[in-house]
């Protein structure tokens, strides 16, 4: 055949537009993706890189396969909890309904009743203050780097920032606090050594230019041996006998005190133990979206929402959504994989592992996102070849396992049960399929 027949051959572009498959992907992806769509394929067919009678289909194929966002939802298999780089915490069916019906228009800063405007956000304010009855105040903002900065902002201006040098740390992807502190304009006072803090080292710090006392939970860096540190309590007496405000900043987000996980600090602890304000993550523990929760005394948390940053760092109307039904329900996906029950989380490893003809091997999970380093949570892993964890990403559903000392670790404890199926057909699709075939990664 010559290239003339063949190019003759190719589908016109209006008969593709016409397909069914075409007709419903432009009510989903928009127009102007559904022409990009044909255009690759006849293109591949103009340069003899795909038969012109496939041109159709794999225009088909390519329809169904895309979707609105470049975002792929995941099956998470890594048996981390809080994995930050596949989203943090996952929300709870009541919460994606929350989100859903805040996308159109909502009552965000207006009383129906009177038609005037009003507080945004008071319903997440609301549920959050009844969550943690010992804050007297709250505010909301976009995230957790975002609730520290405007905390510092508001609280100790450009004075001096007294805080442990041990506390000064740098988390994931190279974000350093001490960087985001001093961009507010403060100085930093660091005081006592990288293991051992004590209450002396911060009084003696203690001047006319100091704005505030900070406590900084290390996230995933932890010292271990010779150590000391000063509690929240001991920092109040501090505060108090120089008029100084005390900010506390926890991180992971829980509300009251966890028996599983016994050394990670709360919210409620510490407002009882003395702090004006006390921020948090409301992607980890907590188990809803991005935010940063700011919770304490009134008179400080009214400085903090009256500072003209607050408005820059404001939380949108899905995200106070999501805050507000993730508070008022009992469990939330994060609450269920930490509190997973053994005995049926191995019978379900132990079914994947016979579907799939693999074996079972103990796999401790984690918390992740920072909270609870180092604490283990035992389970167990189907043992796949290494090879697999790239195919299983590339599946459909996409699905992250862990990859550890050569192995590919599936672990059932962050997958919801239904969809054990789906994760089964995953792995199996995986096992038999040499070659990635999801169009995304082509």
């Amino acid at each position: 055949m010559s290239d003339e027949d063949h190019r003759r051959r190719i589908p016109r572009t209006d008969r593709l537009l016409a397909l069914p498959a075409a007709r419903e992907a432009r009510e989903r992806i928009g127009d102007a993706a559904v022409r990009r769509i044909i255009d690759a394929q006849q293109r591949a067919a103009r340069e003899g890189r795909l038969p012109a009678e496939r041109v159709e289909p794999e225009v088909e194929r390519a329809l169904r396969a895309e979707r609105p966002t470049s975002l792929t939802p995941v099956l998470n298999a890594t048996g981390v909890i809080v994995h930050t780089n596949l989203g943090r915490a996952p929300l709870a069916r009541r919460a994606r309904e929350a989100v859903l019906s805040a996308a159109g228009y909502v009552d965000v800063e207006m009383d129906l009743e009177t038609g005037k405007r009003s507080a945004r956000g008071a319903g997440a304010r609301e549920a959050l203050l009844q969550a943690c009855p010992d804050a007297e105040d709250a505010v909301i903002v976009n995230n957790g780097a975002a609730a520290l900065l405007l905390a510092v902002t508001a609280l100790a201006g450009t004075g001096e920032i007294i805080v442990s040098r041990g506390e000064l740390v740098e988390i994931g992807a190279g974000f350093r606090l001490p960087d985001l502190l001093v961009t507010t304009g403060a100085r930093l006072r660091e005081v006592g050594t990288t293991n051992r803090t004590h209450l002396d080292d911060y009084a003696q710090a203690i001047g006319p230019e100091t704005g505030c006392l900070l406590k900084i939970h290390p996230s995933n860096f932890r010292v271990q041996g010779f150590t000391a540190e000063v509690g929240t309590s001991e920092l109040r007496s501090l505060a108090d006998e120089h008029g100084l405000p005390l900010i506390v900043d926890l991180g992971s987000g829980l509300l009251d005190p966890e028996p599983t996980l016994p050394d990670e600090p709360d919210i409620a602890s510490a407002l009882r133990a003395g702090a004006d304000v006390v921020i948090a993550s409301g992607d980890k523990l907590l188990g809803g979206p991005q935010a940063g929760l700011l919770l304490g005394r009134s008179a400080a948390i009214r400085r903090i929402a009256t500072h003209p940053l607050a408005r820059a760092m404001r939380s949108d109307k899905l995200t106070l959504a999501a805050i507000e039904a993730t508070l008022r329900i009992a469990e939330t996906p994060v609450s269920a994989a930490l509190h997973a029950d053994p005995g049926r989380l191995r019978e379900r490893t132990l079914m994947l592992a016979e579907r799939v003809g693999a074996e079972v091997v103990p796999h401790d999970g984690r918390v992740g996102g920072g909270g609870a380093p180092g604490v283990p949570l035992p389970g167990w892993a189907v043992e796949l070849p290494e090879s697999a964890s790239e195919r299983l990403r590339a599946g459909e559903p996409a699905v992250v396992a862990r990859v550890h000392q050569g192995r590919c670790l599936v672990d059932l404890r962050c997958v919801a049960e239904e969809d054990d199926e789906r994760l089964a057909e995953a792995v199996l699709a995986a096992m038999r399929d040499p070659e990635p075939r999801r169009l995304g990664l082509r």
